[in-house]
């Protein structure tokens, strides 16, 4: 669902300052072996070390996830369709169940960011199943295959640097998997989401966003630093709700987490 993840929009991070010649883009994969050598020096110059580079130069084009790109349909349905197809009435029952489970959890992270429970368990469920599948895609392979594409090239390549800077920091390896987009986690973060917003939640001295703690004190995170009003509503209309259009900028998908949220928390 990347093509409406805003939660990386306009990625302006201070590592990109690049001076090197920016690496072609193609709109099909016949040249992807030659562009990662020219890509490795862009990814160089901005401060890309020798693990990252390694795992840059042993990516693969990823066809999946080209094909994935071009076929998000779910975006354009009407919202009534978009709660059935995601399974809305799922995701709050078990969001329920879930928060019942586990209050100090949920209570201790809105007394530290301000968000809500209803918002982190209907994103949870959302994106991953709470955790159920977080993907099956090689990280690097797919955010290069997006760097390389044309399409959204200058969308992607910051998030390639931040996914080849991960690796040199030991937060995922050349190997880690993650959705069809790049994303990784049980919220499923980009890499410069990870880079700029991933908080260690479990106090183990480390961010892991494939930890649920991790990943809830994140996404938290996230919304606190985009401008979350702690004890202000969040459905269309109210203070908060600009705050889901940071995160993803589909309507339909505000309005699903915003009902979904609500309901998990009444």
């Amino acid at each position: 669902m990347i093509l409406f993840k805003a939660a990386a929009a306009a990625l302006a991070l201070p590592f990109l300052a690049v001076t090197a010649q920016a690496a072609p883009c193609s709109d099909t994969g016949g040249n992807y072996e030659a562009w990662k050598p020219v890509m490795a020096q862009e990814a160089q110059a901005a401060g890309v070390g020798q693990r990252g580079i390694a795992a840059l130069m042993g990516s693969s084009y990823a066809q999946r996830t080209i094909a994935a790109d071009r076929n998000q349909k779910s975006f354009k349905y009407t919202l009534d369709k978009f709660l059935q197809v995601r399974g809305a009435d799922t995701i709050v029952a078990q969001g329920r169940k879930r928060k019942a489970q586990n209050p100090n959890l949920y209570a201790g992270l809105e007394a530290r960011y301000g968000v809500p429970a209803g918002v982190l368990l209907a994103i949870h469920g959302m994106e991953t199943a709470f955790g159920g599948f977080m993907g099956d895609s090689n990280v690097v392979s797919s955010i290069a295959t997006l760097a390389y594409d044309c399409r959204r090239s200058d969308y992607f390549t910051p998030h390639l640097i931040a996914a080849l800077m991960l690796v040199d920091q030991g937060v995922i390896t050349a190997a880690s998997v993650g959705a069809k987009h790049g994303e990784v986690g049980h919220t499923q973060f980009l890499p410069g989401n990870v880079l700029r917003y991933g908080v260690d939640g479990d106090g183990d001295g480390r961010v892991d966003l494939t930890k649920q703690a991790d990943a809830l004190a994140s996404t938290a995170n996230f919304f606190a630093q985009k401008g979350w009003q702690p004890g202000q509503g969040y459905q269309p209309g109210e203070p908060n709700y600009p705050v889901l259009q940071e995160w993803n900028a589909a309507t339909v998908y505000q309005q699903a987490i915003a009902l979904m949220g609500a309901k998990i928390d009444r």
